[in-house]
């Protein structure tokens, strides 16, 4: 829909009058004035404000041109100058006191919920009042109105249609739908109800049924900026944000001289989603309180740029009412949970409302379903359950990092680091290729899959920080653990060094019993002559040590018994 005060809709009004030359005399063709009913029926709300400015019967007594002023108003978007035409009508001792519903109705599409319901309580008990209290309920959240105005809706054509655009707004899409297709089953002049069930099955994920039902609409209203719209957000979703925008250029065409992206508030939104997230901070804030998508991609840009407080601040109030908006939430709260060893709290709540999702019949057999189960049990360090559910939907996510992320950890968590390996090798990001902790589990597994070597290379091209020295004490314990001396002496004669130069000996008995070890795998014709004597050169750099010059002198003797040159 064209949203109503739109520089388009003006556009189209405003065209120069062509000069008149001077001296030749001219023939003039007086054109027919359009009537006030003409243009409220082409919708030309421009045209209807101007006539009715300039009736020359304006100023008079009468109130029906200024309703009719005040209505051609609010459907252009100019809601505050309709409330002063309002105002004015008021100040008459004998106004009529269903206008104030009208001045209500100005204030709910200004989103002064409050405002809206104090002025509708002062006129009288309408279908129309009834509509707008059932819509300013659900606006305030307040579930004790919505029920007594749902009460109160008749079976006529206007309130079904209220119903079921509170059906859409409460995510009861199935209800929703049935809802329009009755009614346009029965009132097959009403085209415009088709756009309702495209976008409801838009909602339900059903892309190519959305688009065929749109499809029969634009035929018929090719200049429908609603209809065009969400035609580009089903490209969007089948393919992508460049072929979505493609979609908007003949509505860009149609309006030449203006940008009619940055004219509407709606295609103002999607291109930031399009676009994948360009100019987020500037467009999406002020259409926070206006669309609800607003807040949500808001979040998403944060959480894409890893600015989780301002995430947290605006998901903490979101009140979800469908699995990807629980979802939404969850994933804020795992990841300020993760952030800081004090907010255990976030990340149960995080692996609550994952479980909710994932736990629900409708969604416990979905991809989302599923991801979200094995969420869940991420968060209680639980593997091999969060490997049942990675495993069932891994055929989708081949070439997903972020799967394989999950999946390696997990893996390796299961301590399966040959699968878990090989997930984190699949990883091209190379944000997450250089994050400590793809580093810290890429180290690991190497050792545990008998590469310490290029576990040492991991280490060696990091840069000297508090994040490789504990890399550094992982590769020292870990090769000792798994047999590795050589490259368990190396890292502990870096981490002995260290530690002496703060006057402590930590790392000595290690790095000692590393040596040895390097020894033993040398007897064992499973570690090379060269090998081992670089770590008796580290080992002699030490210092003067009692049980150093025993380790060595053994050592020595051996090589001379095995005519071996040491």
């Amino acid at each position: 829909m064209l949203r109503p005060g739109s520089s388009m809709s003006k556009a189209k009004q405003t065209k120069a009058a062509a000069p008149v030359s001077g001296g030749i005399a001219t023939r003039v063709v007086q054109e027919r004035m359009p009537t006030l009913e003409e243009y409220v029926k082409n919708r030309d709300w421009v045209g209807a404000i101007s006539l009715l400015e300039n009736e020359q019967n304006f100023n008079d007594s009468r109130a029906e041109p200024k309703l009719w002023l005040a209505y051609a108003c609010f459907h252009n978007g100019e809601y505050k100058r309709a409330i002063q035409v309002y105002d004015q009508m008021m100040t008459k001792p004998d106004y009529n006191k269903e206008i104030h519903i009208y001045k209500a109705c100005c204030f709910y599409a200004l989103c002064q919920y409050e405002d809206a319901k104090r002025e509708c309580s002062k006129g009288p008990e309408t279908a129309l009042s009834v509509r707008l209290q059932f819509h300013i309920a659900h606006k305030k959240n307040d579930e004790k109105n919505l029920m007594t105005y749902h009460h109160k809706i008749q079976e006529t054509v206007h309130d079904q249609l209220c119903l079921a655009a509170i059906h859409y707004l409460r995510g009861h899409y199935e209800e929703a739908t049935d809802a329009y297709k009755k009614l346009l089953l029965e009132n097959r002049e009403y085209s415009a109800i088709n756009v309702y069930i495209a976008l409801c099955y838009y909602k339900l994920e059903y892309f190519d049924v959305s688009i065929e039902i749109l499809s029969s609409y634009l035929n018929q209203f090719p200049q429908s900026v609603t209809a065009i719209n969400l035609k580009a957000c089903n490209q969007f979703q089948l393919y992508s944000g460049k072929l979505a925008e493609e979609v908007f250029k003949p509505l860009q065409q149609q309006y030449e001289g203006i940008n009619v992206c940055a004219d509407n508030d709606l295609l103002k939104h999607n291109l930031v989603v399009f676009r994948g997230g360009e100019n987020a901070l500037k467009v999406l804030p002020p259409l926070v309180e206006i669309f609800p998508e607003a807040k949500l991609n808001l979040i998403v840009y944060y959480l894409k740029n890893e600015d989780i407080a301002e995430a947290f601040n605006l998901v903490q109030d979101l009140q979800p009412t469908n699995p990807k908006e629980y979802i939404l939430k969850a994933v804020v709260y795992a990841m300020k949970g993760q952030s800081s060893p004090d907010q255990k709290e976030a990340l149960k709540t995080a692996q609550q409302l994952f479980q909710l999702v994932g736990s629900s019949a409708s969604e416990c057999d979905t991809i989302p379903g599923r991801q979200s189960m094995a969420s869940c049990f991420f968060i209680l360090k639980q593997y091999e359950d969060v490997l049942v559910y990675l495993k069932s939907i891994k055929q989708f996510f081949q070439n997903d990092d972020d799967f394989n992320w999950n999946y390696g950890i997990a893996c390796a968590g299961t301590g399966d680091y040959k699968e878990a390996e090989d997930a984190l090798a699949q990883i091209q990001s190379e944000k997450q290729r250089s994050d400590d902790i793809y580093i810290k589990w890429m180290t690991r597994t190497y050792i545990m899959n008998g590469k310490a070597k290029e576990a040492w290379e991991l280490y060696i091209n990091m840069e000297t920080s508090s994040e490789s020295f504990q890399i550094l004490v992982l590769i020292a314990n870990d090769c000792y653990k798994m047999g590795h001396f050589y490259y368990a002496a190396k890292a502990f004669d870096i981490l002995q060094r260290l530690d002496s130069d703060n006057g402590e000996h930590e790392y000595e008995d290690a790095l000692r019993g590393s040596v040895v070890g390097v020894f033993q795998m040398v007897i064992a014709s499973k570690e090379t002559l060269d090998h081992l004597i670089e770590v008796m050169n580290i080992l002699t750099n030490t210092g003067d040590n009692p049980q150093v010059e025993f380790i060595l002198k053994i050592i020595k003797k051996w090589g001379k018994e095995n005519n071996w040159k040491i």
